[in-house]
């Protein structure tokens, strides 16, 4: 008897950094870059964004903001399906309210 394994689909998620203008202001976000990423969940894109934008070698040549650090903010566009926002903290991402973005 085979077991099936079930295999959890990746699929493209459309997330939009932003940062304040000086490291540490907590107004002021503006989109800094959007990327399309494939990824299993949100918390695999946010792993995925994270790493691709803390690593020099990585980095878009086009890309104008800085380093992914504590108070960024990365929106994950899902259509019909909802608009989500997570927020750098120093434990991790956490899922916040919209109106944090001015």
């Amino acid at each position: 008897m085979s077991k099936l394994l079930t295999k959890i689909r990746a699929k493209e998620y459309d997330a939009t950094i932003f940062q304040a203008p000086s490291f540490r202001e907590r107004k002021g976000y503006k989109p800094v870059y959007r990327i399309s990423v494939q990824a299993e969940s949100h918390a695999d894109c946010l792993e995925k964004v994270f790493g691709k934008f803390n690593v020099p070698d990585r980095i878009p040549i086009d890309f104008t903001g800085r380093f992914i650090s504590t108070g960024d903010i990365v929106y994950i566009d899902e259509g019909l399906r909802g608009q989500h926002y997570y927020q750098l903290l120093p434990g991790g991402w956490k899922k916040i309210n919209r109106i944090l973005i001015r």
